[in-house]
């Protein structure tokens, strides 16, 4: 399937936040770290800036490249979880993009995994 449209990306988006009523941000972010379309949840703050949240974006593209470097010895990252204080923080790299998302910290790791393998079946085409 060549490059999806924006509609595409939106509604992907879209299907990710209605996950779960504990979800909070979900974005899909090319390979130099651009937003290609996010979706702040109806209702929940955001944590980070606009400035911070592009820098941040910027951050996960790094990562995925210097992570890149461990694959043949390591296999594939199949996600990436960060938990903090604040907010779970979730990274999944697609062939041509990376999903990250958010949500609420106090949930139990069961359902973050299954947010997890919705979100890579979701995903699976971009």
């Amino acid at each position: 399937m060549a490059g999806k449209t924006k509609v595409d990306l939106l509604k992907l988006v879209q299907q990710m936040i209605n996950l779960d009523p504990k979800m909070r941000f979900a974005a899909i972010i090319d390979p130099k770290g651009n937003i290609r379309e996010a979706i702040m949840k109806a209702g929940k703050t955001n944590l980070k800036s606009q400035k911070e949240e592009e820098h941040f974006c910027k951050q996960v593209a790094q990562r995925r490249a210097m992570r890149k470097e461990f694959d043949k010895s390591l296999g594939k990252v199949r996600y990436v979880h960060v938990e903090r204080e604040k907010v779970s923080q979730m990274v999944i790299y697609t062939k041509r993009n990376i999903v990250y998302f958010t949500m609420e910290p106090e949930m139990p790791i069961d359902n973050k995994l299954r947010i997890i393998t919705r979100i890579k079946k979701i995903t699976s085409e971009i």
